[in-house]
Formats: C-alpha cells, structure tokens, sequence
C-alpha cells in the first residue's frame, strides 16, 4: 500500500537543505522529494494534487 507523502517531512527537509545546505529553493525541493520517492518536485506536487482532486491514491 503506498502512503501519501508527508509534506512537513518535505518542508523541513526542504528549508534545510536551502539553509543550511546553500541549495536554491528549487533544487532543496527537489532533493526533498527525492528523499520521499519522487524524482523531482514537480512529480511530488503533481501527485499531491491529483490525490486531492481524486480523493484516492494516484
């Protein structure tokens, strides 16, 4: 069963590696979603949304 990722993980991870890891905000993103199993975060709010939309796991 795949779980729905968890966005306070992803901003936390994100605003460390922006911070502290002096990435842009695009690339912490990304290496966000990448630690949760998407390549990029662009795949990452793209499932959120279609979970929202749909109500159901994409």
């Amino acid at each position: 069963m795949m779980v729905p990722p968890n966005i306070e993980e992803f901003e936390e991870r994100a605003a460390i590696a922006e911070f502290d890891g002096g990435l842009s905000r695009s690339e912490a993103e990304d290496v966000a979603a990448q630690d949760q199993g998407f390549i990029s975060a662009q795949f990452y709010w793209q499932w959120l949304a279609d979970y929202v939309v749909t109500r159901k796991m994409p």
